[in-house]
């Protein structure tokens, strides 16, 4: 079950990450993410793949960054391209940038990834995985649970309404209901 919280941490963390380079950079506030949960799956996915990689990559700092970047931006263009045939949304696109391939992924942002992971893997990921093992089987089913309901409500109204803004939307109709009928 530690995959799961692996998943769930790295997709928030991912969620940060968008949160502080939009702010940074003046960019999209309606991020990648989930309904309910603050998560991008896209990053909870490449995180899960590099922790997969052999201890032959992931020991080497070098290797880790060229061949942990590539399964990164691997995983990124998959997920780019599930979003669009299965589920009818972009959440991203990188035409605009140079050397991009398919607007899906690019250099520029696969060299960030290959720059972060060493910091990911040599520090964030042993502070996460101790924790991770001391989370209790019934917490960890509940957060099953109601990951799996965000996450399959998510797609379900992505796929029926083909716009990413439709999350956004429900959020808020959502939080001016709950305002309306305890007011």
């Amino acid at each position: 079950m530690e995959y799961f919280w692996y998943f769930v941490l790295y997709s928030a963390l991912g969620f940060l990450l968008e949160v502080g380079y939009a702010w940074c950079t003046g960019g999209r506030r309606d991020r990648k993410r989930t309904l309910v949960l603050p998560l991008c799956p896209v990053y909870g996915l490449g995180a899960l793949v590099v922790l997969a990689l052999p201890e032959e990559i992931l020991t080497h700092p070098l290797l880790l960054m060229v061949l942990g970047g590539t399964a990164a931006t691997g995983v990124e263009y998959i997920t780019a391209v599930f979003y669009e045939k299965v589920l009818g949304v972009s959440f991203w696109d990188y035409r605009e940038l140079r050397w991009n391939l398919h607007g899906r992924v690019c250099l520029s942002f696969a060299l960030a990834w290959s720059a972060l992971l060493p910091a990911a893997v040599y520090w964030v990921h042993p502070a996460v995985s101790g924790w991770v093992e001391a989370v209790p089987l019934p917490v960890t089913a509940a957060a099953v649970v109601a990951v799996g309901m965000d996450l399959l409500i998510s797609a379900l109204l992505l796929r029926r309404t083909g716009k990413r803004e439709c999350l956004q939307w429900y959020r808020r109709e959502s939080r001016k209901a709950f305002l309306d009928t305890s007011g």
